[in-house]
């Protein structure tokens, strides 16, 4: 028999929150070492995202989503500033197109208020074309709290700091599967140099794949699973410069927030994304869905040029609730006692605000682990 690895903590995906929950239980003191199948951290959905800080003015009070995207953000601007990663507080408008959705955004703005976010206001037509002369709507909620970040330097500080308290990435190391001890489980880990690692605890914060993961370790009771759903969202560029300087959504739609325009920190504008029901994991962008999207984005946009928009890329989410139940749902975030395995944590349907609420969900996790 092979020799088996023991070890304190693995954390079983590098995304933007595996690399959270990592950090945070190195900070804490654990011994962690985080496990990759791909390459290079954050290479799936963490790199497919619109990039946005979100505040929190969506999600249904009480919620997980609610609670932990208004703390995650208070944290996650604490840290840009602390360690220099590129952000700006850009700030966002939601607008109605038309007198009917008026009412929604004072529905939201009451939301947003119970969220916590108590920065939002409403504006009518003449102060949002004042703000920003291209937008047209019948009125907007505006959220100074929102803005957008790099990604990627926000995952290099998350590593470098796993680093800094001991931990180890280690990448292209896929868990192939795994078996539940008593008070232990036993992970056979594939690459290059396979091998039988046996955790006292281990985090799956795989993303898409935290359900495979967990389908994969023998002994787990599967009623504990969520449902699993997959909404796929497509991205278009803009040729030429951007029309505003904030972001800009419409009034959402189900499974999403609708085809919105966001920004890069250099002022790039992209629009996106849609919402797609699949079955499968692809990422294939069909230049064909553009229509649609002109479609959409001219009701807040109306002097969009015809053949302005070109494929970009497009990302999953990991979902719990599916279209015939609305496409919404929470964040699931199992501590060892919903899994009903001392050893055992899982995060599901972990999708946006995610990253907004990393630094929080990672705070969940350690209290749940303790």
């Amino acid at each position: 028999m092979s020799e088996v690895l023991e070890l304190d903590c693995v954390v079983v995906g590098g995304g933007v929150v595996g690399l959270a929950v990592a950090r945070e239980l190195a900070i804490a003191g654990r011994e962690v070492v985080l496990l990759e199948a791909e390459p290079m951290t954050g290479s799936i959905t963490s790199s497919r995202n619109s990039e946005v800080i979100h505040a929190g003015l969506y999600y249904p009070t009480g919620s997980l989503k609610a609670e932990l995207c208004v703390a995650g953000r208070h944290r996650l601007y604490g840290y840009c500033d602390e360690r220099h990663i590129p952000h700006r507080r850009c700030g966002k408008l939601v607008v109605a197109s038309n007198e009917a959705e008026v009412a929604y955004l004072e529905k939201l703005l009451k939301q947003a208020k119970a969220n916590g976010v108590d920065d939002c206001r409403l504006i009518d037509a003449t102060e949002l074309a004042r703000l920003e002369p291209r937008i047209r709507g019948f009125a907007a909620l505006v959220s100074p709290s929102t803005g957008i970040i790099d990604s990627h330097r926000l995952m290099e500080a998350y590593i470098a700091d796993i680093e800094a308290h001991g931990g180890a990435i280690v990448l292209n190391s896929p868990v192939l599967g795994g078996e539940l001890l008593s008070d232990a489980i036993r992970l056979s880990v594939g690459g290059r140099d396979p091998v039988e690692i046996e955790a006292r605890l281990v985090v799956n914060a795989a993303g898409l794949s935290a359900w495979a993961i967990s389908e994969s370790l023998s002994g787990l009771d599967r009623r504990a699973m969520p449902e699993r759903h997959y909404a796929k969202g497509c991205y278009f560029s803009l040729s030429g410069r951007a029309p505003a300087g904030r972001l800009i959504y419409p009034v959402p739609e189900p499974g999403g927030l609708g085809v919105h325009l966001t920004l890069d920190l250099a002022g790039q504008a992209r629009f996106g994304p849609d919402v797609e029901w699949v079955e499968t994991i692809d990422y294939d962008v069909d230049p064909r869905r553009a229509d649609k999207f002109y479609a959409a984005i001219r009701r807040y946009w109306p002097d969009l040029a015809d053949g302005a928009l070109q494929p970009a890329y497009s990302g999953m989410r990991p979902k719990v609730v599916g279209p015939e139940g609305g496409g919404g749902g929470d964040f699931v975030i199992q501590g060892p006692e919903a899994t009903g395995h001392p050893a055992y944590a899982a995060l599901y349907g972990i999708e946006s605000p995610g990253l907004t609420a990393s630094m929080a969900i990672a705070e969940r996790v350690r209290y749940l682990v303790r």
